[in-house]
């Protein structure tokens, strides 16, 4: 297997109600690359991922609270779906500005399902091409993002994906599109 994100760590925004394949696929295909990954969340411990949104499955540890995470200890940012998750987030003052200054910084960033709700509250999507689940859409059409309906879509530093039934391809796009962006100095 190739180790593409070999040396390279990746921030995994996510909050109570994330969709558990959302996030557990993703990192994985990060992890088999190489990359090192942290789940920052809004509170220590563990959060409660979901199925669908309506069935339990299970918990996921917490590895940092987001108010004491760095932009500058990662190389990219990737924020799952689930509707309850970025629904969390997304009032949170924390974690906004976290993926506001982590886009400031150009860094490569993806989101997934319900996980671009995060881009629109950092208000960072306007004119940028951009897909998502079906009902986030019109909040970014909202936002000024030019929505399209594709399984992956890039445009700059912004990876982003519709559903579960992407993964395969949002997987594979996320080790390209990371491996592609500037390193770290880690320090």
């Amino acid at each position: 297997m190739a180790r593409e994100l070999q040396g390279r760590k990746v921030a995994i925004l996510a909050a109570d109600g994330v969709e558990r394949v959302e996030l557990v696929m993703p990192r994985g295909a990060l992890y088999g690359a190489g990359a090192q990954s942290d789940v920052i969340s809004l509170h220590p411990g563990e959060i409660q991922a979901r199925q669908f949104d309506l069935i339990s499955a299970g918990t996921l540890a917490v590895d940092r609270v987001v108010t004491d995470a760095k932009v500058d200890d990662y190389d990219a940012l990737f924020i799952p779906g689930g509707t309850v998750n970025p629904d969390n987030m997304r009032i949170n003052q924390a974690a906004v500005k976290f993926v506001k200054d982590f886009v400031a910084t150009g860094k490569p960033v993806a989101a997934i399902c319900h996980g671009p709700w995060m881009l629109v509250e950092a208000d960072v999507v306007r004119g940028r091409r951009l897909t998502s689940w079906p009902s986030v859409r019109t909040d970014l059409r909202n936002a000024g993002a030019k929505v399209v309906d594709e399984e992956v879509c890039i445009d700059g530093q912004f990876t982003t994906s519709r559903s579960p039934a992407d993964l395969p391809a949002f997987c594979a796009a996320i080790v390209e599109q990371f491996a592609k962006a500037r390193q770290r100095v880690p320090g």
